[in-house]
C-alpha cells in the first residue's frame, strides 16, 4: 500500500452559460487523514512526465485558463497526514488546522505579454494561507510548528508581484530522529510546469516576504544542541530591475546545553553567554547591473548596501564543534561521486537565474553597522559602528569606537554590552580606524583617527594567547572539516602567482598610547603622535613627530620628528663601507633612523633599573612562550644601522628642594643688597628732612618711617619669593649631556657575522687576555664596523658655568664587538612573573654574566676639554646615586666591584685619539660657580693611545695657573714634545687580564660552593691594589724647532699651589647618606686609596726653571740644566683611626726611592732695582748673578727605616736623601746673600702666616704625663752605657770612624765645642740628608774690597739629622743638625787684579787643582809656572767653567791655605713639632731651685749654633788678602738679622702679659680676633688684586685711559698699604700664638714662666776652632814672607743675644810668631815663656761684649785681653812691616798724643780727665786718621761705589769704622823683652818687664787708635822698668874688661854715646837737637 487517505469534502461551483465557462469553484476538505508510506516516495508515480523543453505557448495558456474557472478556492480543515517508513516503525505526523488556496484570473483585462519569446499571460492572482501547522516525530515531539503562513502571487499586465508571510515558526531538529528522512530521494518534488517552461520575462517582478518569530533548535547526535531564530525578516526583490532588500530583526544563535529550550529574547544591551550569534537588526539592499549587450565582455556588477546593528558573535569550542558537525552533515563525503543531474535539474538551474546571479563582480558595496561585539572565549571585541564600502577600484572598512577587553570573571550569565568608550579596563581602545585597499595600485592603507590605547599585561597576554590558541584550533578543525569534503585541488598552484605584485602598505595614526604592565606597579607607556608608516617596493618609511617612552608615569625617552627608513640598498652606505678595508660584503640592507631631537630624562631618585629589568624578564618570557625551540639555522645577515640625531640630550633631574634652596639663597643675597639700597635712600631722605625742618621733625615720625621700611622689606621679599618662577622657569637638571649633529653608522658584514667569525674577532681585539682552554660559550655575540661623527659633545652639571666634558668635532671609526658569556647553572637567576589562575607564576631564567665590549677605535677630535674640581663632589655623588638607579645591581652576593675593576671586566681593546687641542681644568675653589681659579693643563697636537693597562700621551703640554688677579695667565710649566706613559699594574690574586674566568654566582646557589672564605666570585680578578708608573720623556724631538722645557714660578704661584693642594686633598662630606636618605650602602673606595705604589720617571734634554718672589720680578732664581732624568717611587699605607667611631682611613705616602741625575746645572740669582710695588716695571732690567753651577747631580732617596739599628758611621748609615754633586761651583756675595735671604724671608713669612691662620694654630701638643718611665728606643751607642769603661770604649770606636783623624789632645778640645756636643746622635730619629760633593769650590766676595776668595774641596759630605723633640729651658723644641765634612780643602785668593778687567767675571779653579793625589806633568809650561801644591803657590783660573784655563784669558790666584780637612756643624731649633713625635715626649723634670742653675748651662740651651773646626792649617796671606778675608767674614758670613732685638722685646712683653694675666685663656679670644683681622686683610688683598687684574685686562683690550690709570695707581697704593698692615699683624699674631702655646704647655705640666722680662737669652752661637795653624804673613806680592804665626788650639766663639748684643771670645792655647824678614836678628818674635802646652791652659784669651750700634757706631761694652807671660824678641823693621800689614796706609812713626794728653788718658777710674786746650792732637784728627783700616790698600783693588757718595754716605762710612769702647781691661802681663832698633841704635836683650793692667772707659776709637793707645800707655809704663833693669846691671870683671880692651878701642866712642843716651833718659832730660837722628821703638819720626 502506498498511501491511505480518509477525508470529507464539499465541492461547489458555477458555470456561465451558454459559453460553458466555469465561473467559480470551491473545494472544502475537512478531517483529512492520510498515511503515506515510503513506497510512495520510491515509486515513479510522482516523477514528472518527460516532455519536450519547448517554451509555453500562448495557446496553451489560453486553453488552460479556459478550462480553469475565474475563481478557484480550495480549503482544508483539520488535516492530519502521517508519513511512515520501515513498516510504520518510523513515522512523522503533520497536523494542519486549515489551509486555504484561492486562485482568480481576469480575461477582460490586458494580459501580461512581456515574455521572450512572446507569450500572453492573463491577469491572475494566487493566495495560499496556512494556519496552525504542526509536525510531530514518532516520539510525539514537535519538529515543526507554524502559526500562520500566507503567500500570494498577482500577475498584471505590467508586472508580477508576490508576497510571503510567516508568523511564529518553531523548528526542533533532532538528527537521530530525522536523519533517515533526509535519505529519501528528492526527485518527487513537484515542479510547476509553467515555471519550467516559462519564457524569459521582461516585466518587473516584485517579491516581498515577511517572516516573524522563527525559532529553530538543532541537536546533531551527541553534539551539544544549538538553536537559532529571529523575530522578523522582511525582504523585497525586484527581479527585472535586479534589486533586492532584506531586513532582519533580532536574529540569534544559541549553543550549549538547554539552548533548544525556547527562551525569552535577550535583554537589550546585554550579551547572554552561550549565544554564538546575535543580530539586533540587519538591512541589506542590492542591485545588479548587467551589460546592455549580450556580447559585452564586461561581467555584471553588483551593488550592495547593508545596515547592521547590534551584532554579537561568541566563538567558543562548543560553537566550533556544532559548526564542524553541521559541516560534516551538509557536505558530501569526499568519496561520493556526484551524480549527473538530469535535464529537469538543469532546466531548474536555468530558471533560477531569475533570482540569483552567477559570479558577478561587486561594483559598489556598502555595509553600515552599529554595536558589534565579538567574544572569543573571555576576549571581548567591541565596536560602536563600522562601515564597509567596496568598489571596483578600492575597498574601505571604517570602524568607530573599537575596544578589546577581557572578561576575567563570570559572575552572571550575561555580560553588559556597553559602548567602546565605556568599557571597563579595555586592553585596546581605538576611536576610529579606516582601512582602504586600492585594487589597481595593490595598496593597503590604514588610517586611525583619534587615540589608539593599548593596555597590555602578562596576564592579558596569556589570556589572549590561550583563547587565540583555542580559536586557532577550532578554525583548523573547521578548515580541516571543510577541506575534507571538497574535491582534491591540483597540487601545483597557478603559474602566474609568483609574479604577483607586491603589496604596498600605508599606515596613518593620529596618536597612540601603548601601555605594557611589567609588574604590579611598574609599566611602560609608549606615546605616539601622528604616526605614518609605508612599505613600498621594499622600502619601509616610518615617521612620527613625537614618540615618547614613559616609565611609571615619567617621560624617559622622547623622540621629536622621528623618521625611520629601511632600504634594500643605499648608496651612502657604500662610501662608508669603502673606508673599512676588512669588509667583504659589497652591500646590505639598511635601516636609517633620523631624529632632529632625542631627549632622555630621568627624574630624581627614580628607580629605572627595577622597571627595565622586569621588562627584560617579560621579554624573555614572551620569547620562550612564542619561540620555545629556536633552531640555530643560518641566519640572515643583520641590516646596517644609520642613526642621525641633530640634537641629543641626556638629563638627570635634580632634587626640587635643592633647587629651591639655592634659588632662595640667591634671592636672599640680592634682596639684602636691595634692602640696603632702600635703607640708604631713606637715610638720605631723613637727613634732608632734618636739614629742612631741624628739631621740628618728631622722632616718632622717623621711627615710623624705618618701621614701615622694615615691613616693606618683608613684603617685597615675600612677593619676590612667590614670583620667583613666574618669568624664569625653575632649573631642573642635575646632569645634562648633549650631543649635536650625531651621525652613527653600524655596518654588518659576513666577515664579522657568525659565531666562528665573532670568535676570531674577539681573539684579535683582546689578545692580551688568556682564552679558555675549553672554548667560550656565548649567549649574545655580535660584531659591527662602527663609525660616527658629531660636532659637539657637552656634559654639564647643574647650572655650573663650565662644562664637565666639552668635545668639538669628534670622529670615530673602528670595530665594536659585544658578547655575553653563557653562565653555568650557578650563574643563572630565576625571575618570577605572576600570571594568576589558572596558570600560576612563571619562572624565567636570566643569565647573570654581563655584556662585555671589545673594540678597536681610532678617533680624531678638534677640541677636548675636561673640567673637574672637589667643589663638584656633592653634585657628582648625587649623579652616582642616579646612575646606580639606572642599572640593576648584580644578584651576586660578592662585594661589588669598583668602577675601575668593572671597566677592566667589561671593556677590552684599543682606543687611539688624535686631538688637536686638549684641556684639563682643575678647579681650585670651593665655589662650583667660579670660573677663574683653576689649574689648566693644555695639550696641543695630542696623540692618546689607550690599551689595556697603559695610557700614552704624546704632544706639547703647557700647565697654566688661571686666577683673576694680577698673577693671572702664568704658564708655569711648558713641556714640548712630551711623551707621557701611564702604566697600570693591577695586583690581583690571579691573572689581571683573565676576565673570561670570572663567573658570577646567584645568591641561591652559594651553598654549592664549599669554601672556608666568604664567597667572592671576583676573588681572582678583583684588584687588591694598583701600581702606577708615570713616565715623561721629553727627548722626542719634532720638526717644530728646538723648544725647551721651562718652569716659571712665583711665590704667589706656590701659595696658590698650596691652596690648590689643600682644596684637592680635603675630605669630602657624605652626601645624602644614612637612614634618613635610605642609603646605607658601604662607602665606595676612591681610586686615590687604591694605589699601593706609584713611580714617576722624567727624562729631558734641557730644562729651565725660573722662580720670582713676586710678579714684579724683584728677586728670583734661575736654574738651567742639560740632560737629566728623575725617578721616584712612593708607597701608600692606609692607617685606621682608633676609637669606636667609624672614621675614614688616613692615607700616608712614603717615598721609598728617588733617583735623579742632572748634568750641567747652573743656578743664578736675579734681582731688580725696581720696587716690588712697581707693577709697570715688570720688564725692567734685571741683574743676574751666579749662585751655583755643577757638571752633574745625582740624587737618591730611600724610605725611612725607623726601627732598624744602624751604625754611627755617617758613610754607612741609611739616610733618607743622598745627594752627589760633581764639580760644584758656588758664589756667595752680598748680592746673593741679600737675594737669598729675601727669598727665604718671604717664604718663611708666608709659611708662618699659613700656619697661624690654620685651625690647628691654637691646638697644643698632647704630652703623655705617664711617659716618665718610658724611654725612646736607644741607638747602638746606648747599649754600651753600662759602665765607664764601656763608655770610653764606645768613644774610641766612634772616634775611629771620624772623617778626619787628629790627636787625642786636640780631639778633647774640639769635643767640648757646643756644636760638636749638640750633634750627638743619641736622639736621632731621622737621618735625613747625605750630600756628597766632589771637586767643589766656592767663591766668596766681600763688600768693601775687590777680588775674591776661592774655597775648594776635593771631597765633601754634608749630613742632616732630625732629633727627637726635647725640653730646653722650659720650652719644647725640635732640633735639626747639619754636619759638613770636607777633605782636601784649599783656600785661594786673588792677587792685585788687572785694572782693565771687569770685576763681574767669575773666576774658577780648574778641576786638576782641586783633585787630590794628582800626577803632575812637569812638561807643561803652565805647570812649571804654578807653585805646586804648597801654600802660597799660584794656580790658573778660568772664567768659563766648561773650558780649561788655556782656552780663554786666565788669571792666577794664590793658594792661601793648603790642603786641609774641615768639619762644620750647624744646629737649628724650631717650635714646629711633628705631631707624630709628640706622643713620645715626656714632661720636663721639675727643679725646685731655679737660682742655682749655671749661667753657662742656661746659655747652652736651644741656640742656633754654627761650628767650624780646622785641624791643620797652613795659611799664607798678604795685606790685601787679609783685608779681603776680614771683609768677607765681617760683612758676608757673620751677618745677623737686624730686627731680632725688636722681635725679642715683643715676645718678652707678651710672655709678661701672660704671666700677670689672671685668666690667660682670655688671650685665646684675642688670637681669634687677630686671626680674623689678618684674614680680612687677605680677603681685601685678593679683592684688590682681582680689581687690578680687571683694570689691566681692560687696558690691554681697550685704548689707554687716564681714568683707568689713576684708578690703577690708587688700587695699587691701597694694596701696598694692606700688605704692610697684614705683615705687621701677622708678626704680632705669630708672637702671640707661640707664647700662648708655650704657656699652655707649661701650665699643663705645672711649670712656671721662669724667664723674667729682663732676662736675655742667646739666640745664635758661632764657633771656630783650629787645632793647629801656621800663618805666613807675606808682602803684597804674596811670595816674600814677613812673619810666620803658629797657632794651636785656636777657638773663636760669638754669641748673639736676644737684645741684639753679642759676645766675642777668642782663646788660643799656644802661639809662636817667627820673623821671616831677611837678616833678622831674632827669628822668634813672640812666644809664651812656659814651654809646656797643657790642654786646659790658654796662652791668649780675648773677650768682647758688643752692644747694638748707636748712630752707626759699634758699641763695645766690655773688652778684655788675657795673655800668659810672653817672651818678645822684636825688631823695629819687623814691627814696621807688621803695622803696615794689619793697618795699611797708616804712618806708624807719627805720635798721636802729647805727654800731657797721655797723662790725661792714663786713668783707670773710667772718669775722663779734662783735656787742655793746647793739645797738639784733636779727637777729630785721630778720627780722621782712622777712617779705614784698609785705607792704605791700592785704590785699584777697592770697589768703585755703586752710587754717588754724598756727605751722609761719608758719615755712615766714618761711623762704621769707629767703635765706642765703654770698658777695656788688659790685666798685667810679665814680659821678657828683647829689642833691636833700627841700625842698632837701641838694642835690648832679655829685659824682664811687667805690662801693668790697662783699663779704658768711654772712648770712641778705631782699632788703630786702640792699638796706638795701648802702645803709648805700655811705653810709659815700661820705660821706668827698663831704666831700672839697666841700673841693676853688675860691673864687669877685670879679666873681662881686659879682654874687651884687648879686643880694641874702636867701639869706645859708640858705647859712650849710648851711655849718655841712657843717662839722659834716666834723668828725664830732653835734647831734641841731639836725638833728632836717633829712633827707637817708642819714638816717632819728626
Amino acid at each position: 500500500c502506498l498511501a491511505e487517505v480518509a477525508l470529507s469534502l464539499l465541492l461547489s461551483g458555477d458555470m456561465c452559460l451558454p459559453e460553458m465557462k466555469p465561473g467559480s469553484l470551491t473545494l472544502n476538505v475537512r478531517t483529512l487523514t492520510a498515511e503515506l508510506h515510503e513506497g510512495l516516495f520510491l515509486s515513479h508515480l510522482l516523477l514528472p512526465p518527460c516532455e519536450n523543453e519547448e517554451f509555453v505557448q500562448t495557446e496553451s495558456v489560453e486553453w488552460f485558463h479556459q478550462l480553469l474557472p475565474h475563481h478557484v478556492s480550495v480549503e482544508f480543515d483539520k488535516t492530519n497526514i502521517t508519513l511512515s517508513m520501515h513498516s510504520q516503525k518510523k513515522h512523522l505526523n503533520w497536523t494542519l488546522k486549515s489551509l486555504r488556496m484561492c486562485y482568480a484570473h481576469d480575461d477582460e483585462q490586458h494580459p501580461l505579454k512581456s515574455f521572450t519569446p512572446e507569450l500572453s499571460f492573463p491577469q491572475s492572482s494566487l493566495e495560499i494561507v496556512l494556519d496552525d501547522g504542526l509536525l510531530l516525530s514518532q516520539s510525539r515531539q514537535r519538529i515543526l510548528c507554524v502559526n500562520s503562513l500566507k503567500t500570494s502571487l498577482q500577475v498584471t499586465s505590467l508586472d508580477i508581484s508576490g508576497s510571503f508571510i510567516v508568523n511564529t515558526c518553531i523548528i526542533h531538529y533532532r538528527h537521530q530522529e530525522f536523519a533517515h528522512w533526509l535519505n529519501l530521494p528528492l526527485d518527487y518534488l513537484p515542479t510547476p510546469f509553467f515555471l519550467r517552461r516559462l519564457p524569459h520575462l521582461d516585466a518587473p517582478v516584485m517579491i516581498s516576504s515577511s517572516v516573524s518569530n522563527v525559532n529553530v533548535s538543532v541537536q546533531l547526535g551527541d553534539t551539544t544542541p544549538f538553536a537559532l531564530g529571529f523575530i522578523s525578516i522582511d525582504s523585497q526583490n525586484l527581479v527585472l530591475h535586479q534589486r533586492a532588500a532584506v531586513s532582519l530583526e533580532n536574529f540569534w544563535w544559541r549553543v550549549g546545553q538547554g539552548s533548544h529550550i525556547q527562551q525569552a529574547p535577550h535583554p537589550p544591551g546585554k550579551h547572554v553567554w552561550g549565544e554564538a550569534l546575535v543580530l539586533d537588526f540587519l538591512s541589506l539592499q542590492g542591485s545588479l547591473n548587467r551589460p546592455h549587450t549580450e556580447t559585452s565582455c564586461h561581467a555584471p556588477s553588483l551593488s550592495l548596501e547593508s545596515n547592521l546593528k547590534g551584532l554579537q558573535v561568541e566563538l567558543s569550542e562548543t560553537c566550533a564543534l556544532c559548526l564542524s558537525r553541521l559541516l560534516s552533515l551538509v557536505h558530501l563525503p569526499p568519496d561520493t561521486e556526484p551524480q549527473q543531474p538530469d535535464a529537469a535539474v538543469v532546466h531548474c538551474c536555468r530558471c533560477s537565474s531569475l533570482l540569483f546571479f552567477d559570479s558577478p563582480s561587486i561594483k559598489d558595496s556598502l555595509l553600515n553597522g552599529e554595536s558589534f561585539v565579538l567574544f572569543v572565549g573571555a576576549v571581548s571585541l567591541r565596536t560602536d559602528s563600522f562601515r564597509i564600502l567596496s568598489s571596483a577600484e578600492s575597498s574601505r572598512v571604517s570602524l568607530q569606537g573599537l575596544s578589546l577587553s577581557l572578561v576575567k570573571t563570570l559572575t552572571e550569565n550575561m555580560e553588559t554590552c556597553c559602548p567602546a568608550s565605556e568599557t571597563l579596563n579595555p586592553v585596546v581602545n581605538l576611536v576610529a580606524i579606516t582601512v582602504w585597499y586600492h585594487i589597481t595600485t595593490h595598496t593597503l592603507q590604514v588610517q586611525c583617527d583619534g587615540r589608539l590605547t593599548v593596555d597590555w599585561s602578562p596576564l592579558d597576554h596569556m589570556t589572549f594567547y590561550q583563547h587565540l590558541t583555542e580559536a586557532q584550533a577550532c578554525c583548523r578543525m573547521l578548515c580541516a572539516e571543510a577541506d575534507g569534503n571538497k574535491p582534491g585541488a591540483p597540487a601545483g598552484g597557478d603559474g602566474g602567482s609568483g609574479q604577483a605584485k607586491a603589496l604596498c602598505v600605508r599606515l596613518e595614526m593620529s596618536s597612540a598610547h601603548l601601555t605594557a604592565h611589567v609588574g604590579e606597579q611598574s609599566y611602560i607607556l609608549l606615546l605616539i603622535d601622528e604616526l605614518s608608516a609605508s612599505n613600498h617596493a621594499g622600502t619601509v618609511h616610518v615617521r612620527t613627530p613625537s614618540l615618547i617612552f614613559n616609565f611609571d608615569g615619567n617621560d624617559i625617552v622622547s623622540f621629536n620628528g622621528l623618521d625611520v627608513e629601511a632600504h634594500a640598498e643605499l648608496t651612502e652606505l657604500q662610501m662608508h663601507r669603502e673606508t673599512f678595508s676588512f669588509l667583504t660584503t659589497p652591500h646590505n640592507r639598511v635601516w636609517v633612523f633620523t631624529c632632529p631631537s632625542l631627549s632622555i630624562e630621568f627624574p630624581y631618585q627614580y628607580n629605572f633599573s627595577r622597571t627595565f629589568d622586569k621588562a627584560i624578564s617579560v621579554q624573555k618570557w614572551l620569547k620562550s612562550l612564542h619561540r620555545p625551540n629556536r633552531t640555530s639555522t643560518a641566519e640572515r645577515l643583520p641590516p646596517d644601522l644609520v642613526f642621525k640625531v641633530a640634537q641629543f640630550s641626556f638629563v638627570f633631574l635634580d632634587d626640587v628642594f635643592e633647587i629651591k634652596l639655592r634659588d632662595n639663597y640667591e634671592l636672599m643675597k640680592d634682596e639684602n643688597k636691595e634692602s640696603a639700597k632702600r635703607l640708604h635712600l631713606l637715610d638720605k631722605k631723613v637727613a634732608e628732612l632734618r636739614r629742612q625742618h631741624g628739631e621740628l621733625l618728631p622722632a616718632r615720625k622717623i621711627e615710623e618711617l624705618y618701621s614701615s621700611l622694615e615691613k616693606k622689606h618683608i613684603e617685597i621679599y615675600i612677593q619676590r619669593s612667590r614670583r620667583l618662577y613666574v618669568n624664569t622657569p625653575m632649573r631642573k637638571s642635575l646632569l645634562t649631556w648633549t650631543i649635536s649633529d650625531l651621525e652613527f653608522v653600524a655596518l654588518a658584514d659576513h666577515s664579522l657575522h657568525g659565531p666562528e667569525k665573532v670568535m676570531e674577532q674577539l681573539r684579535d681585539l683582546d689578545g692580551i687576555s688568556p682564552f679558555p682552554r675549553d672554548g667560550l660559550s656565548l649567549v649574545i655575540q655580535w660584531c659591527r664596523a662602527v663609525k660616527f661623527k658629531l660636532s659637539a659633545f657637552l656634559v654639564r652639571i647643574r647650572d655650573y658655568p663650565r662644562y664637565l666634558f666639552e668635545i668639538r668635532n669628534w670622529e670615530l671609526s673602528g670595530r665594536l664587538l659585544g658578547t655575553e658569556q653563557d653562565g653555568h647553572p650557578r650563574a643563572v637567576r630565576n625571575e618570577t612573573i605572576p600570571l594568576g589562575l589558572p596558570w600560576g607564576d612563571v619562572t624565567v631564567r636570566r643569565n647573570v654574566p654581563p655584556l662585555k665590549f671589545y673594540y678597536d677605535f681610532r678617533s680624531t677630535i678638534q677640541n677636548y676639554t675636561i673640567v673637574w674640581g672637589p667643589c663638584w663632589d656633592p653634585a657628582w655623588t648625587l649623579i652616582g646615586q642616579s646612575v646606580d638607579l639606572l642599572t640593576k645591581p648584580t644578584v651576586d652576593p660578592s662585594p661589588p666591584l669598583t668602577w675601575w675593576d668593572k671597566s677592566r671586566l667589561l671593556l677590552h681593546g684599543r682606543w687611539f685619539m688624535d686631538i688637536e687641542q686638549a684641556n684639563l681644568h682643575q678647579l681650585a675653589t670651593e665655589d662650583p660657580y667660579n670660573t677663574t681659579e683653576n689649574l689648566h693643563w693644555e695639550w696641543s697636537r695630542l696623540n692618546f693611545d689607550w690599551t689595556p693597562g697603559q695610557f700614552v700621551f704624546k704632544g706639547n703640554l703647557n700647565v697654566n695657573v688661571r686666577t683673576a688677579s694680577k698673577y693671572d695667565e702664568i704658564c708655569f710649566l711648558k713641556l714640548p714634545n712630551l711623551c707621557m706613559t701611564l702604566d697600570l699594574q693591577w695586583l690581583c690574586h690571579g691573572n689581571p687580564h683573565d676576565h673570561h674566568a670570572v663567573m658570577p654566582c646567584c645568591a641561591e646557589n652559594i651553598a654549592d660552593v664549599i669554601s672556608g672564605l666568604p664567597h667572592d666570585s671576583y676573588r681572582a680578578f678583583r684588584s687588591e691594589n694598583l701600581n702606577l708608573s708615570i713616565t715623561m720623556d721629553l727627548n722626542h724631538h719634532s720638526g717644530t724647532g728646538p723648544l725647551l722645557p721651562r718652569i716659571l714660578l712665583y711665590s704667589s704661584t706656590l701659595r696658590w699651589m698650596q691652596n690648590f693642594w689643600a682644596t684637592w686633598t680635603s675630605v669630602s662630606r657624605p652626601i645624602c647618606r644614612g637612614k634618613l636618605f635610605q642609603s646605607l650602602k658601604p662607602v665606595r673606595r676612591k681610586l686615590g686609596q687604591h694605589y699601593k705604589q706609584m713611580s714617576y720617571t722624567a727624562a729631558f734634554p734641557q730644562l729651565e726653571v725660573f722662580y720670582w718672589a713676586s710678579v714684579a720680578q724683584q728677586r728670583g732664581i734661575q736654574v738651567e740644566c742639560s740632560k737629566g732624568n728623575v725617578f721616584t717611587r712612593g708607597t701608600q699605607r692606609l692607617i685606621s683611626q682608633a676609637g669606636t667611631v667609624m672614621r675614614r682611613l688616613i692615607s700616608e705616602w712614603n717615598v721609598t726611592q728617588m733617583v735623579s741625575e742632572l748634568s750641567q746645572v747652573t743656578v743664578h740669582l736675579m734681582a731688580s732695582a725696581w720696587d716690588e710695588t712697581a707693577e709697570n716695571q715688570v720688564n725692567a732690567q734685571r741683574k743676574k748673578t751666579h749662585l751655583v753651577s755643577l757638571s752633574s747631580l745625582s740624587y737618591q732617596r730611600q724610605s725611612k727605616r725607623m726601627d732598624e739599628e744602624v751604625s754611627k758611621d755617617e758613610t754607612n748609615a741609611s739616610y733618607t736623601h743622598k745627594l752627589r754633586l760633581v764639580d760644584l761651583r758656588a758664589s756667595w756675595t752680598t748680592t746673593n746673600r741679600n737675594v737669598a735671604f729675601g727669598l727665604y724671608d718671604g717664604y718663611k713669612k708666608a709659611s708662618v702666616l699659613k700656619r697661624n691662620l690654620s685651625t690647628e694654630a691654637l691646638k697644643g701638643l698632647k704630652i703623655d704625663t705617664q711617659l716618665q718611665t718610658k724611654k725612646l728606643k736607644p741607638p747602638l751607642t746606648h747599649l754600651f752605657s753600662s759602665s765607664a769603661g764601656t763608655s770610653m770604649l764606645q768613644k774610641l770606636i766612634e772616634e775611629t770612624d771620624r772623617f778626619v783623624v787628629f790627636s787625642e789632645e786636640d780631639s778633647g778640645v774640639s769635643d767640648q765645642l757646643c756644636g760638636t756636643a749638640a750633634c750627638q746622635t743619641d736622639d736621632v730619629y731621622n737621618r735625613n740628608w747625605f750630600i756628597e760633593l766632589v771637586n767643589c769650590q766656592m767663591m766668596l766676595r766681600g763688600t768693601e774690597t775687590a777680588g775674591c776668595v776661592l774655597v775648594s774641596a776635593a771631597k765633601a759630605q754634608l749630613l742632616q739629622c732630625e732629633h727627637h723633640p726635647a725640653w730646653y729651658n722650659d720650652t719644647l723644641k725640635q732640633k735639626t743638625t747639619w754636619t759638613c765634612l770636607l777633605d782636601c780643602m784649599q783656600y785661594f785668593a786673588t792677587m792685585e787684579p788687572n785694572p782693565s778687567e771687569q770685576m763681574d767675571k767669575q773666576l774658577w779653579l780648574e778641576v786638576k787643582n782641586i783633585e787630590e793625589h794628582r800626577q803632575r806633568n812637569m812638561d807643561s809650561v803652565m805647570e812649571l809656572m804654578e807653585g805646586g801644591q804648597a801654600v802660597g803657590g799660584m794656580v790658573s783660573t778660568t772664567t768659563d767653567w766648561n773650558q780649561p784655563a788655556q782656552g780663554n784669558e786666565s788669571q792666577q790666584v794664590q793658594r792661601i791655605i793648603s790642603r786641609c780637612s774641615c768639619r762644620m756643624h750647624y744646629i737649628s731649633y724650631s717650635h714646629d713639632i711633628n705631631p707624630e713625635l709628640a706622643t713620645q715626649i715626656k714632661p720636663p723634670d721639675l727643679r725646685n731651685n731655679h737660682q742655682k742653675e749655671d749661667l753657662l748651662n742656661k746659655q747652652a740651651g736651644a741656640v742656633d749654633t754654627f761650628t767650624l773646626i780646622h785641624h791643620d792649617l797652613e795659611i799664607s796671606t798678604n795685606p790685601v788678602q787679609y783685608a779681603m778675608i776680614l771683609d768677607i767674614v765681617n760683612n758676608l758670613l757673620l751677618h745677623v738679622e737686624p730686627r731680632r732685638k725688636e722681635h725679642s722685646e715683643k715676645k718678652q712683653r707678651v710672655r709678661f702679659q701672660l704671666e700677670i694675666s689672671s685668666n690667660p685663656e682670655e688671650q685665646r679670644s684675642s688670637i681669634l680676633h687677630l686671626q680674623e683681622a689678618v684674614r680680612q686683610h687677605l680677603v681685601q688683598i685678593r679683592l684688590l688684586e682681582k680689581q687690578i687684574y680687571s683694570i689691566v685686562k681692560a687696558q690691554l683690550e681697550d685704548q689707554p685711559n687716564d681714568d683707568l690709570t689713576e684708578l690703577h695707581n690708587t688700587l695699587q697704593n691701597q694694596l701696598n698699604q694692606e700688605k704692610n698692615d697684614m705683615q705687621m699683624k701677622s708678626e704680632e699674631l705669630n708672637i702671640l700664638i707661640r707664647c700662648f702655646k708655650d704657656f699652655q704647655l707649661q701650665r699643663a705640666n705645672k711649670l712656671e714662666l721662669r724667664k723674667p722680662p729682663e732676662d736675655v737669652s742667646v739666640v745664635r752661637r758661632t764657633e771656630i776652632y783650629f787645632a793647629q795653624a801656621r800663618w805666613c804673613l807675606t808682602e803684597e806680592d804674596g811670595q816674600l814672607g814677613i812673619a810666620e804665626l803658629e797657632l794651636q788650639r785656636f777657638m773663636y766663639s760669638k754669641l748673639n743675644k736676644s737684645d741684639d748684643t753679642a759676645e766675642h771670645l777668642l782663646e788660643l792655647g799656644w802661639f809662636t810668631m817667627n820673623n821671616l824678614l831677611p837678616n833678622a836678628a831674632y827669628k822668634v818674635v813672640l812666644r809664651p815663656q812656659s814651654t809646656c802646652q797643657l790642654g786646659r791652659q790658654f796662652a791668649l784669651r780675648i773677650f768682647s761684649k758688643v752692644r747694638p750700634p748707636v748712630g752707626g757706631i759699634s758699641v763695645k761694652e766690655h773688652f778684655e785681653v788675657n795673655v800668659v807671660p810672653l817672651t818678645i824678641q822684636l825688631m823695629y823693621q819687623f814691627f814696621k812691616r807688621m803695622m803696615g800689614f794689619f793697618f795699611p796706609g797708616r804712618n806708624v812713626e807719627e805720635e798721636e798724643y802729647t805727654d800731657e794728653e797721655d797723662k790725661s788718658r792714663m786713668v783707670t777710674t773710667g772718669i775722663p780727665v779734662k783735656q787742655r786746650s793746647d793739645d797738639t792732637m784733636t779727637p777729630s784728627k785721630s778720627v780722621t786718621q782712622g777712617l779705614n783700616r784698609t785705607a792704605g790698600v791700592r785704590k785699584s783693588f777697592r770697589k768703585a761705589p755703586e752710587h754717588p757718595v754724598d756727605d751722609i754716605d761719608k758719615m755712615k762710612e766714618r761711623a762704621a769704622m769707629n767703635n765706642s769702647f765703654i770698658y777695656i781691661k788688659i790685666p798685667q802681663v810679665p814680659l821678657c823683652v828683647s829689642y833691636k832698633g833700627e841700625k842698632s841704635s837701641v838694642d835690648w836683650k832679655d829685659l824682664n818687664l811687667v805690662l801693668p793692667c790697662l783699663e779704658y772707659h768711654n772712648n770712641t776709637w778705631t782699632w788703630l787708635d786702640f792699638a796706638m793707645a795701648v802702645k803709648r800707655d805700655s811705653r810709659k809704663a815700661l820705660v821706668a822698668q827698663m831704666i831700672k833693669e839697666k841700673l841693676r846691671l853688675k860691673p864687669s870683671s877685670g879679666s873681662d874688661l881686659r879682654g874687651k880692651v884687648s879686643e880694641g878701642k874702636a867701639d869706645n866712642s859708640l858705647q859712650q854715646q849710648e851711655e849718655d843716651e841712657k843717662a839722659r833718659l834716666l834723668i828725664g832730660l830732653s835734647s831734641a837737637d841731639k836725638s833728632s837722628a836717633k829712633k827707637s821703638i817708642f819714638s816717632r819720626r819728626k
